[in-house]
């Protein structure tokens, strides 16, 4: 690349950073109450600086205790999920490759449902604790079907579909035989995605894991662009194919891992968001590795804020934004590379 590409790259991502900068503070002053956005940077002052603006008790709580968390694990979730969809898809050689391929919001979905329902851990395990526990144990099947088919990108899809299946038919078993009404449509908000009750330990919780898993997945960018040309290739440059394969796996578990048990189950942003970035970018994972979370962030945080004003007086679960907006995207995605094929 010459220098007046790095220069056009850099001079992208900082666009995008204020981009998410805009779309957090958005975020923040949108909602029932709204605030202006001078008085969301005095609450955000205030608390992070010691400053001593004069603003009422009201928007001082409404800024930090609920909407700026809120935004950050937005900001967090769509990193980490489209992050997930980039690694996956060049490590599986599959454009459809995304984080719930492997079972793990299926998983999530059961551990989750059997707290709520079934009360297992109570008063031990929360809810975000028992999808986090399902969506482990979801993986480690999913591995160990995989191992013992032959461990190729597509069985582990295979085995991934299978997991889900599984999972999803143990959800679907307990609510039906076990819930009441109010639990079943408890369990249904939350599996199409919600950030209502996020706080600021869900924060302490998705940036940390977020960061890690980027940075993970950074460092690999040489065997990821390698993957890309099929593990031989991969293998015949020097790396460690297996080794790499169950690290990025299990980075790639982790985030969304973590991501599905705290805001549920949110679709399309791990298939979309690295198609996307990969057309603004390239192909090389050195740009669309930190490309894709970005996009993620900025796409997630918009979502939210879509999903709590596009209905006066009332919040969509957000994983009915995102498929909304995804699935026409995706499908301008597939139709635009026909076309250029």
């Amino acid at each position: 690349m010459g220098r007046r590409g790095v220069w056009s790259l850099l001079l992208l991502f900082v666009l995008g950073f204020v981009l998410l900068a805009f779309a957090i503070s958005l975020a923040v002053s949108i909602g029932e109450i709204s605030i202006p956005l001078s008085t969301t940077a005095e609450a955000v002052a205030n608390r992070l600086f010691g400053a001593e603006f004069e603003i009422s008790r009201i928007h001082q709580g409404i800024v930090w205790d609920y909407r700026l968390s809120r935004a950050l694990v937005a900001a967090s979730a769509g990193a980490a999920l489209a992050l997930s969809g980039t690694v996956l898809q060049a490590m599986l050689r599959n454009p459809l490759a995304e984080p719930y391929l492997l079972g793990i919001s299926a998983g999530a979905s059961t551990g989750a449902v059997a707290v709520m329902i079934l009360g297992f851990g109570y008063g031990v395990l929360t809810l975000s604790g028992g999808a986090f526990i399902g969506a482990v144990l979801a993986f480690a099947l999913v591995v160990l079907l995989a191992a013992g088919a032959g461990g190729t990108g597509e069985r582990i899809i295979l085995c991934g579909v299978a997991g889900s299946q599984l999972f999803n038919a143990l959800t679907s078993y307990i609510v039906t035989t076990s819930a009441n009404a109010e639990q079943a449509r408890g369990v249904m908000f939350w599996l199409l995605g919600s950030l209502s009750g996020v706080r600021w330990p869900d924060v302490y919780l998705a940036a940390p894991v977020t960061v890690v898993g980027f940075l993970v997945c950074f460092w690999h960018v040489r065997a990821l662009d390698a993957f890309v040309f099929g593990m031989d290739a991969a293998a015949s440059l020097g790396i460690p194919v297996r080794r790499v394969q169950a690290i990025l796996l299990g980075a790639t578990a982790l985030m969304t891992a973590t991501v599905v048990s705290i805001v549920g189950s949110i679709g399309f942003v791990g298939l979309v968001i690295p198609h996307a970035a990969r057309f603004i970018v390239g192909p090389g994972h050195g740009r669309l590795l930190p490309a894709a979370a970005l996009a993620g962030a900025i796409f997630m945080v918009v979502a939210d804020i879509i999903s709590r004003i596009i209905i006066p007086q009332q919040i969509l679960p957000i994983g009915v934004v995102t498929a909304l907006f995804g699935a026409p995207a995706f499908a301008a995605i597939l139709y635009r590379a026909r076309r250029s094929a």
